[in-house]
C-alpha cells in the first residue's frame, strides 16, 4: 500500500508562523498539490462533491495544517493517562471506527504544526504529576503513522518523551509507512502498538489500511529498533466461524514473528461495539457494508459521560474474551493482556 498523499490541502495562515507550517507549504507546493486557505481547521465547509457522499470521500482525502489552539488535553483510555493531540482524522476507511461519530461533519484530517507548545502543555503535566510515569496516548483521534510520514510530528514526539524521564508514549496503527521512525531516539519510552484482526474484518472492513502482512513486517522492523511492542486486537466481531478466524490471526502473527526478541509484548482486546448515532453515520458513509449492527441482539452498555454503546451480550463476551484470551496464552505464553473490554 503506498503512503498517503492529500488530493487536496487547507492551511490556515497561523500555521505559517511556525517552522512546520512553512515546511509543509514548500514540500505540497512542489507536489503540485492544490492548496487554499482556511480560517480555522475546524471550518472546512467548501468541499468538492456535489452529494455528501462525495463530499465525505473528498474529506477522507483533505489534509488540513492548523494550529492546536486547545492545549488541555483529554484524559485517555485504559492504555494512557492523556490524549496528547498531534492530529485528528483518519485517511482509512474501517466501517466500524468510533471516529465516525466523534468527527461527526467534520471527516477531513487536520494535522498540528505549533509542537513546541503542545510539547509544552505534555511537559506540565508531567511536572503536575511529579515523579510519577505519565502516559501519553497518540492516537485517539487519528492513526498519526498514516500522516507521519509527510509531518514528522510523531517522530519528533517521539524524540521529545525519549529526553524526559516520566514520560511514555503510546499510539496504535495500521499503517506500515514506519521506516523513518526506526531511528529515533526512542529511550525505550515509546510503545508502537498495531491493530490486528481477523482476515475476514481486515478484508470487510478495514479498506484503505495496510494488509495484515504489511503490518507484521513493520511490526518486526519496529521490534528490531529497540521499541516496546504490541498488539490491538479490535474490534473482535463474531463473524461466522470467528473462533477459527481468531486462530488463524494468531497462528500467523506467531510464525510472522518467530525469531524476534519482544522481551515486553502486551495486548489489548476490545469487543466491537456501535452507537446509536454511529450506526446512523456508517450506514450513511458505508451502505453496502456487512457489518452486523442489530440492537436487539446486543447489550446496551452506559459509558462515562452518559452516551451508551451496544457490545455483545454478557455470554458472548465471556465467549470472547475466554477465547482470545487463551490464543495470547498459546501463542505468546509470555506476553501480557493489559484489558479485555
Amino acid at each position: 500500500m503506498k503512503p498517503f498523499i492529500p488530493q487536496l490541502v487547507y492551511i490556515e495562515p497561523r500555521a505559517l508562523e511556525y517552522p512546520l507550517g512553512q515546511e509543509l507549504l514548500k514540500k505540497f507546493q512542489d507536489m503540485n498539490i492544490e492548496i487554499r486557505e482556511t480560517t480555522s481547521h475546524n471550518q472546512i465547509r467548501n468541499l468538492p462533491g456535489d452529494t455528501d457522499f462525495k463530499k465525505y470521500r473528498t474529506a477522507k482525502s483533505t489534509l488540513v495544517v492548523g494550529v492546536r489552539k486547545t492545549l488541555k488535553f483529554d484524559t485517555s483510555k485504559p492504555s494512557a493517562e492523556y490524549a496528547i493531540p498531534l492530529a485528528t482524522g483518519c485517511m482509512g476507511h474501517c466501517h466500524y471506527c468510533y471516529l465516525q461519530t466523534t468527527l461527526g461533519s467534520k471527516p477531513y484530517i487536520r494535522t498540528y504544526v505549533n509542537l513546541d507548545e503542545i510539547f509544552g502543555a505534555a511537559q506540565g503535566y508531567m511536572d503536575e504529576r511529579q515523579n510519577e510515569i505519565t502516559r501519553f496516548e497518540a492516537a485517539c483521534t487519528s492513526d498519526i503513522v498514516g500522516l507521519d510520514h509527510l509531518t514528522h510530528s510523531l517522530k519528533k514526539t517521539i524524540e521529545f518523551i525519549g529526553e524526559t524521564e516520566y514520560g511514555r508514549l503510546r499510539f496504535v496503527t495500521k499503517f506500515h509507512h514506519v521506516d523513518h521512525l526506526l531511528d529515533a531516539k526512542h529511550n525505550g519510552k515509546t510503545r508502537f502498538r498495531f491493530s490486528i484482526n481477523s482476515k475476514y474484518v481486515i478484508k470487510n472492513f478495514e479498506p484503505g489500511t495496510s494488509s495484515f502482512e504489511e503490518r507484521i513486517e513493520a511490526a518486526r522492523k519496529v521490534a528490531g529498533a529497540g521499541y516496546p511492542l504490541g498488539f490491538i486486537v479490535a474490534p473482535i466481531y463474531m463473524h461466522e466461524n470467528w473462533k477459527d478466524g481468531y486462530r488463524e490471526l494468531f497462528e500467523r502473527l506467531s510464525a510472522e514473528l518467530s525469531g524476534v526478541d519482544i522481551p515486553d509484548l502486551t495486548f489489548e482486546l476490545i469487543q466491537h461495539r456501535f452507537t446509536g448515532p454511529a450506526k446512523k453515520v456508517i450506514e450513511k458513509n458505508y451502505p453496502k457494508s456487512k457489518l452486523e449492527m442489530d440492537e436487539s441482539k446486543r447489550k446496551y452498555k452506559w459509558g462515562r459521560y452518559g452516551i451508551g454503546k451496544y457490545v455483545y451480550q454478557k455470554e458472548e463476551a465471556s465467549d470472547i474474551e475466554a477465547t482470545i484470551r487463551g490464543y495470547v496464552s498459546e501463542y505468546f505464553p509470555h506476553s501480557e493482556v493489559q484489558y479485555f473490554t
